[in-house]
């Protein structure tokens, strides 16, 4: 076992040895918080020999949540046991136990997606008649404050009443409510406000709780809402040994409720709090440290430290100006295959971070086009996609009849014939019955309905009545198969296109994941295999032993670090967002996003910007990002309005230079600024290999794993030109592109 102190400094040490009352920590970016948790709760454990069953930790991701179990049964075999989870996992799991001490649910109930809410929201929008899309967002995200600041209706009428749209947001909120209880069903945050309501209407539910988790500690403290932070001082009400660790540098969820002002509150809300500082940092090199420290400065809402590290100095950072994101792609691509080929990295060491999902895609074909292994999180989610979402709605109803929502979903796919007038009348029938969809499908020849709407919804009943009879005898991998195979949901998908190909490879990987998940958990059910998807994140899905680059959102990487990062887009209205120009606290939230996207590197990071991007529909010229100019990356002034031949010294000494063939170089007594039109790593390693290293002839054919089959129609220098079958005509580099010739 690994001994408990190895590894930590002395103000790691100082933190852990505090084990009873309050302790909070302000832990700057990879300073070792994690390993300071671990080794807290194996210490408790071994040292103070308190039972793993009384102690609690939370992180916000079941990725963190499950690397910290991993650490905590390699530092002593009773680790394992401690309960470990998100907010989010945690109030579910409590709620299957006792949420029939509240009224019209019961322990089966399913926890709806955002996508499943949508459906509820359209429902009512359509029903109420609101139509503009802006006053849907504003309810809608109004609904989400009242429950993440943990306000009834009424309290948040006293805050917000002089909004003119506040009585629709009163009836829509009434309205969702009552269907969610309808369907004996919660979204996200009713998990987390049910939780709460349940252990203040519950005194014996909560002392139960409080007696079991004598020891609560808190990951990602920063990140907490309202209801969070109110749920952990109940838990901590009784014992006050409650341990949190954050950084309000790192608060990047203020859209979603999070409060980093929760910090402050926790030192007023207990007493005698210990306070320790982390500023040692383990993760970056100091050139990297460097440049987020003079960032982060400039924000005034936060607390004074100062990163620092032992690692050396390393690579400057670099930035780079290109002409258009193609060109963006271009250069990224262009690195990684350069350092993998000739310098030994993986391509898994490498993560391009983006501040909007749109900005991903040229980068996704940039990656296809040179055969670079890749994966795009913060996008569009494997149990988001529709086939699995069908999927997932029909096992819902095995464990919940009352969830309108799957049932609504699925009952007309595959194809039953069932249009609006039959679910209309099956819906006034379930109305008037006090009963749910399915429900009503199961009694229908109670009711005078006539023999054709009887036997639209005949098959349905009678395929589900059969597999019902086998729910509880069959295993859960089986159960899930006869489902897919009785309710032919495959078939459904049996068109012979590329699309449906890939509909039924993602239900087979499905199937997949349940025989994985059944293998790992022997006594799971299919509730416990429902809620594990439902409360998964994107990145939960990344696994360190794939070896591809990570394209991402920023705010979807929080937590983890690459060797190389590359930030691209750094371009005024896109980072930071255009939405943070009229509040400074806003625009302190953009930085702190930049902080955290500067501090995921390692070992070399790379910023790009365009001078001109294609989004959103158009094409427009684009300004450096603010953050360049803070970082003294930037220029006050955009490169094309300065003559040929002259140079412009700007801050920091750094001088740009122009010539006459537009080559641009730039010197800074700190760091360096080296834009597409220089030559690349690789363009260098290519001047040094022999020319037509590869043959290829015009008219030849050849093959490419993601394009086809295509004819070479073109050769200059060391690009080729391809026109394709399939897709038509595409410029590559012959020494990269992954080409067969076709004898």
């Amino acid at each position: 076992m690994e001994n408990i102190f190895s590894n930590l400094n002395e103000k790691q040490q100082e933190a852990l040895l505090q084990t009873e009352g309050p302790v909070l920590v302000t832990a700057g970016a990879g300073s070792g918080k994690t390993r300071l948790l671990t080794h807290r709760i194996a210490y408790i454990i071994k040292e103070k020999k308190v039972s793993p069953y009384n102690i609690l930790a939370i992180t916000f991701t079941n990725k963190a949540a499950n690397e910290m179990k991993e650490r905590c049964a390699k530092m002593i075999e009773s680790g394992a046991s401690v309960w470990i989870s998100t907010f989010h996992s945690m109030c579910a799991r409590i709620l299957r136990t006792d949420i029939d001490c509240l009224p019209q649910y019961t322990k089966n109930f399913t926890i709806y997606s955002d996508q499943d809410c949508e459906k509820i929201f359209k429902t009512i929008f359509s029903n109420l008649g609101i139509e503009k899309e802006d006053i849907k967002k504003s309810i809608i995200f109004h609904i989400s404050n009242i429950k993440n600041n943990n306000l009834t209706i009424d309290e948040y009428e006293k805050l917000y009443s002089y909004l003119s749209i506040f009585s629709q947001i009163k009836k829509v909120f009434y309205l969702y409510q009552e269907q969610l209880k309808k369907s004996n069903a919660l979204d996200f945050n009713d998990l987390l406000n049910k939780t709460y309501e349940l252990f203040k209407t519950c005194p014996s539910v909560l002392e139960k709780y409080q007696n079991r988790f004598k020891y609560i500690l808190v990951d990602e403290f920063q990140d907490t809402n309202k209801i969070q932070y109110d749920l952990v001082k109940l838990l901590a009400e009784k014992y006050k040994n409650v341990f949190v660790v954050g950084d309000e540098d790192q608060c990047i969820y203020t859209w979603r409720g999070a409060n980093y002002s929760n910090i402050s509150d926790f030192q007023k809300d207990f007493n005698d709090v210990k306070v320790f500082k982390l500023e040692q940092n383990y993760r970056s090199t100091k050139n990297i440290l460097n440049l987020a420290n003079s960032l982060i400065k400039k924000n005034k809402q936060r607390i004074e430290k100062t990163l620092w590290t032992q690692n050396d100095s390393g690579k400057e950072p670099e930035a780079r100006l290109v002409y258009d994101e193609k060109e963006e792609a271009e250069i990224v691509a262009r690195e990684i295959y350069d350092l993998v080929n000739n310098y030994g990295y993986k391509y898994s060491d490498f993560a391009v971070l983006t501040r909007l999902n749109a900005l991903t895609y040229p980068f996704e074909e940039k990656f296809l086009t040179y055969n670079i292994p890749h994966k795009i999180f913060g996008g569009f989610k494997f149990y988001e996609r529709a086939e699995i979402k069908n999927v997932i709605s029909y096992l819902r109803l095995f464990l919940n009849p009352r969830d309108d929502v799957s049932f609504s979903r699925i009952i007309n796919f595959p194809k039953r014939g069932i249009g609006s007038s039959a679910l209309n009348t099956l819906s006034e029938i379930a109305e008037k019955e006090n009963c749910s969809l399915l429900e009503a499908v199961l009694q229908l020849e109670l009711f005078d309905l006539g023999a054709s709407i009887v036997s639209k919804f005949r098959s349905f009943k009678e395929t589900y009545i059969s597999l019902l009879s086998d729910f509880e005898e069959q295993t859960l991998s089986s159960f899930v198969s006869n489902v897919i195979d009785k309710f032919k949901i495959k078939e459904a998908y049996s068109s012979g296109s590329e699309e449906d190909l890939d509909r039924q490879f993602n239900i087979n990987t499905f199937v997949f994941a349940v025989s994985e998940f059944e293998k790992n958990n022997p006594s799971a059910t299919l509730l416990d295999f429902l809620e594990s998807v439902t409360l998964v994140s994107d990145i939960d899905t990344m696994d360190d032993s794939n070896n591809v680059v990570t394209v991402a959102t920023i705010h979807s990487v929080k937590g983890l670090e690459f060797r190389y990062v590359f930030i691209v887009g750094l371009e005024e209205k896109i980072f930071p967002i255009s939405r943070a120009y009229d509040k400074e606290e806003d625009m302190e939230e953009e930085r702190r996003l930049m902080y955290v996207a500067i501090t995921r590197a390692k070992e070399s990071l790379m910023l790009t910007r365009c001078r001109t991007r294609f989004l959103y529909g158009r094409r427009e010229y684009q300004i450096d990002s603010r953050f360049l100019k803070e970082l003294n990356f930037s220029k006050s002034q955009d490169f094309e309005s300065k003559p040929l031949s002259t140079a412009q010294t700007y801050s920091n000494n750094t001088k740009i230079y122009f010539d006459e063939t537009e080559n641009v170089s730039v010197s800074s007594s700190k760091y360096s600024y080296t834009p597409f039109k220089q030559k690349t790593k690789y363009e260098q390693y290519l001047e040094q290999q022999p020319k037509n290293k590869v043959n290829y002839n015009v008219g030849q054919l050849v093959s490419h794993p993601k394009f086809g089959n295509g004819k070479i129609i073109k050769i200059e220098n060391e690009f080729v030109e391809i026109d394709f079958e399939k897709i038509g005509v595409k410029t590559l580099i012959a020494e990269i592109a992954p080409l067969k010739i076709i004898e």
